[in-house]
């Protein structure tokens, strides 16, 4: 069984095999969410996709690009590279939460996230977007900006996403970490579930 390749983007330190990879890959740019923050990486949801589609009949490699505490711009700033070495199929999107949790304005979030579309997209990948959302008490205004931008771009670039990729496990403690923030080992199945339904569209979507 393959693992799914854990990608430390600040050195880019992954073996040769990686990136001369002929799998077709899969690139995931996201934040704690899916870095496996707290738990063994092995549990992650990122290596729970790479064994689903090797059940399923799938050749793709999964490459895990995503870092705790990474925000849209983390991503702009890393994307290229990612893209050249990888030369990605499908690029899953997980970034924004950090963005809100600081009080970004969701109109240099959306900015941020077009951005990576559209690299991935010249690149000829496509993109799945994992939407994310945000406490209540920064505000009704703020909130309502905030989860628009997910569900305007997704719209503008006909992108399969969904909106909110902790359903199911934000409310609920047993799949919690003792942060309150972080989703434990026994979550992981639960957000590929979430998200595997956006990622299967994106790879039967024609480049």
């Amino acid at each position: 069984m393959r693992k799914t390749l854990i990608l430390f983007i600040l050195l880019f330190a992954v073996s040769a095999s990686a990136s001369t990879a002929k799998n077709p890959v899969i690139l995931i740019l996201g934040d704690s969410l899916s870095a496996g923050y707290g738990i063994d990486v092995d549990q992650s949801w990122a290596e729970l996709l790479q064994q689903r589609l090797e059940t399923q009949g799938y050749e793709h490699q999964v490459v895990n690009a995503s870092i705790s505490g990474e925000t849209t711009e983390g991503g702009v700033e890393r994307i290229d590279d990612a893209i050249e070495r990888f030369s990605p199929a499908v690029v899953v999107l997980e970034l924004g939460g950090n963005d809100g949790l600081r009080g970004f304005p969701p109109s240099r979030m959306k900015n941020n996230l077009e951005t990576m579309i559209t690299k991935s997209k010249a690149a000829g990948a496509n993109v799945a977007l994992l939407g994310i959302r945000i406490p209540p008490n920064y505000g009704a205004r703020y909130t309502r900006a905030f989860e628009a931008v997910f569900q305007d771009l997704a719209e503008e670039y006909d992108l399969p996403w969904i909106d909110f990729f902790m359903d199911g496990i934000a409310l609920d403690d047993g799949l919690m970490q003792s942060d309150g923030i972080h989703p434990n080992a026994e979550a992981q199945p639960v957000l590929l579930d979430n998200a595997w339904p956006v990622i299967k569209e994106a790879l039967q979507q024609s480049p």
